[in-house]
């Protein structure tokens, strides 16, 4: 399935959310009344677009004049792309070693997603390296390992226990030594209302520019599309500790909420860059704007390619 089939299917039930909003304009317009975007709003926000969002957007659709659903429906896709393309355009650094730093609370996907990613580079032709920087589970050091085996991948880890920031410190050494392209390092999922957890993980960033001053290059915040507005917060509070470059959404595929991708962008300004839409290696995607606004509202059923 090519990239753009599979943002939106995977957003298939976010866009049933959003139906009954559409079926109230195509009511109103069938019987020659004023279009009322009530029922549209209260979709848009169970969807988890925000409150926010959903009021700029539908005053839009509102100065636009359009009455009829189908005119509806692709004028709010394009407004959503048109929100959410801006933030594709900041370009990856190309430092070397090319240090990614994963952070979110626990059960979001960290560790798979790392594992993905590296796995992607790998496919690339780049050299990869992990660091298991979540040093609170034992069992995040073995899931790490394991997936090092499976891509024949090299893990710098320590005991259980050990101090995270030295482990991180270890592993940009190594992968300097080493010529490696890519490090990725897995850290220990923070509740994000725990100011003591959060300054380890300040701490642990501050290590890794003390090994590389550049260092962190890329600080991807995971979040869990299933949370829906709490991701938010979670974004608000580690985008204040850490300076986020980029946005992890994974479980995109299990949950209506889907329009917290656009929330998050709307607010603080961080590019989404890669959506989890399964479990398998391939269903980490990177983000489009346009694949994304259109799995979201469903203004049309063709991908670029059958469209010609």
């Amino acid at each position: 399935m090519a990239m753009w089939d599979r943002i939106v299917a995977g957003l298939a039930k976010s866009r049933r959310t959003l139906a009954e909003g559409f079926h109230s304009v195509i009511g109103a317009s069938s019987r020659g009344q004023a279009v009322s975007f009530e029922d549209l709003e209260a979709a848009m926000i169970q969807a988890d677009i925000g409150v926010r969002t959903t009021e700029r957007l539908l005053s839009e659709l509102n100065r636009s004049g359009d009455q009829e659903e189908s005119a509806v429906r692709k004028r709010l896709q394009a407004l959503i792309a048109a929100s959410l393309r801006p933030a594709m355009d900041i370009q990856p650094p190309s430092a070397r070693p090319l240090v990614v730093l994963a952070v979110g609370v626990n059960g979001v996907g960290k560790t798979t997603t790392v594992a993905k990613l590296a796995a992607r580079a790998r496919s690339e032709g780049r050299s990869v390296l992990l660091a298991a920087c979540d040093t609170f589970r034992a069992a995040a050091i073995e899931q790490l390992r394991v997936w090092g085996d499976r891509l024949g991948v090299d893990v710098i880890h320590q005991q259980p226990g050990s101090d995270p920031a030295a482990v991180a410190f270890d592993a940009v050494t190594a992968a300097k030594a080493r010529g490696i392209d890519v490090l990725f390092i897995d850290s220990a999922g923070r509740l994000h209302t725990k100011h003591s957890l959060m300054d380890e993980l300040v701490k642990v960033k501050r290590v890794i520019a003390k090994a590389q001053p550049d260092a962190p290059h890329e600080i991807l915040l995971v979040l869990d599309a299933t949370v829906g507005q709490n991701g938010l917060s979670q974004a608000r509070a580690f985008h204040a500790a850490l300076g986020v470059t980029g946005i992890v959404v994974t479980k995109l595929d299990g949950t209506p909420r889907g329009g917290i991708v656009l929330a998050v962008v709307e607010e603080l300004g961080v590019p989404v860059k890669w959506l989890g839409l399964g479990e398998s290696a391939d269903a980490l995607v990177p983000f489009d704007a346009d694949a994304f606004a259109e799995g979201l509202v469903g203004a049309t059923a063709a991908s670029p390619s059958a469209r010609g």
